[in-house]
């Protein structure tokens, strides 16, 4: 058994796409307004981004738990600085961050460690 995606739950879906597409770069594998979900490829794992029933709209807003991996933190975040996305960097045991997306879903970035561990 592995982990074939994560769910990270939305207000508004073409919103999330924006932010998860447009401006940290993942790629859509499909989408469906009707049915207010869509994947994206992320690495080994799927992210889905979805709108929730109305029962469970306090998913909405939260701290994911998700982790996202890049070669060269400082350059992703002065990247991602200049597009607006809200970004706290954290001091933890190495270079780490955390970003929000457009509804407040707080997600790690993490930079890649070296194959040698620098």
């Amino acid at each position: 058994m592995q982990i074939a995606y994560v769910n990270i739950f939305v207000s508004d879906l073409t919103q999330a796409i924006a932010f998860y597409q447009g401006k940290l770069g993942l790629q859509v594998q499909f989408s469906s307004s009707e049915h207010g979900y869509a994947s994206l490829s992320a690495g080994a794992i799927r992210l889905g981004i979805a709108v929730p029933g109305q029962e469970e709209m306090q998913l909405i807003g939260r701290h994911t738990g998700v982790g996202l991996e890049v070669t060269d933190l400082e350059s992703e975040h002065n990247r991602l600085t200049a597009l607006e996305v809200r970004f706290t960097r954290q001091p933890w045991g190495g270079f780490m961050a955390l970003i929000a997306d457009p509804d407040g879903n707080v997600l790690y970035l993490d930079q890649k460690s070296s194959p040698h561990g620098q």
